[in-house]
């Protein structure tokens, strides 16, 4: 099992919490990115560094997983393949997508999407909170423990 980070736009906060668990759980964390970025010194974790480029660090991520991994992404698109794949995806405010909910918040994110290329204002996501850090760590933490039992 490999913890995948799309790392670009992931919270400190967030890879943070995600380092924890990993050294908790012997796991490797593999950061993909479209510049370099620091992490922590630890033989668990590694950096990719992609081409600029829009999805150039999904179109990576989605190549390398295998069924069982965890991917943490921000990128309902990426998510939806990454479930297809069989591994396991979570976004950095603490909700799991699963084959029964990462097709409606797709459509919900295109529906946006329509509406932003029509003029309409949306507005953007929150920041993120305290309660939406302490919501990403008990799903990893649930997540974890759910994959390692099968193990």
């Amino acid at each position: 099992m490999i913890i995948w980070i799309d790392a670009d736009a992931a919270p400190r906060a967030i890879k943070e919490m995600v380092y924890k668990a990993a050294k908790r759980t012997n796991l490797p964390v593999r950061l993909v990115a479209n510049s370099y970025m620091s992490i922590p010194d630890n033989p668990l974790f590694t950096i990719t560094v992609v081409e600029s480029g829009p999805d150039e660090a999904d179109r990576y991520i989605e190549e390398n997983i295998a069924k069982g991994h965890i991917v943490i992404t921000a990128d309902i698109p990426l998510a939806a393949k990454v479930v297809a794949r069989g591994a396991h995806a979570i976004n950095p405010v603490g909700v799991e997508y699963t084959e029964k909910n990462v097709g409606e918040r797709l459509a919900a994110r295109n529906l946006m999407s329509d509406l932003r290329s029509a003029g309409m204002d949306t507005g953007g996501p929150s920041a993120l909170s305290r309660k939406n850090v302490q919501d990403f760590a008990n799903i990893l933490d649930r997540l974890l423990t759910r994959l390692m039992k099968r193990e």
